[in-house]
């Protein structure tokens, strides 16, 4: 059988209202929240005692989506260091195109977001930049240009 699609991404999260409200910023849509726990949760992720509130958003073409969870039981466990740069092993970012990049960044702001490093044109294809958000949480943008 062949792989069908990406489903989605899951991103641990500590404050799980903030991170939907940076998602839902960006331009993504809620699709649910609920809490979860049980046997069977347990285990599908390998942890026992497992009680945690999960989000998910999708795109707005229906394709892509984010799973958020937060738990409450046992505590999630920070990586470090904690603001660990682009060239650390593991997903570092997720990149989503834009129509108008300095308007999002603008939006995103009102988040807490700050620019990585800066807005970055390819050539005449894109502008580029990468932005972290809450919990640092870091988002590519990318608006193609021709």
């Amino acid at each position: 059988m062949a792989l069908k699609r990406m489903d989605n991404v899951l991103i641990v999260v500590e404050d799980l209202d903030a991170v939907i409200a940076f998602f839902v910023e960006l331009g993504m849509e809620l699709e649910g929240r609920a809490p979860i726990e049980g046997r069977w949760v347990e285990s599908v992720i390998g942890i026992t005692g497992v009680r945690q509130d999960v989000a998910m958003l999708r795109t707005p073409d229906g394709h892509g989506r984010i799973e958020l969870a937060m738990f409450h039981t046992p505590k999630a466990i920070r990586p470090e260091p904690k603001e660990a740069p682009a060239n650390t092993l593991g997903i570092r970012r997720i990149m989503f195109a834009v129509d108008d990049i300095d308007e999002v960044i603008a939006r995103l702001r009102t988040h807490g977001a700050e620019l990585v490093g800066e807005v970055a044109r390819y050539e005449d294809v894109y502008r580029l930049c990468y932005v972290r958000g809450p919990e640092d949480i870091i988002v590519g943008l990318a608006q193609q240009l021709t």
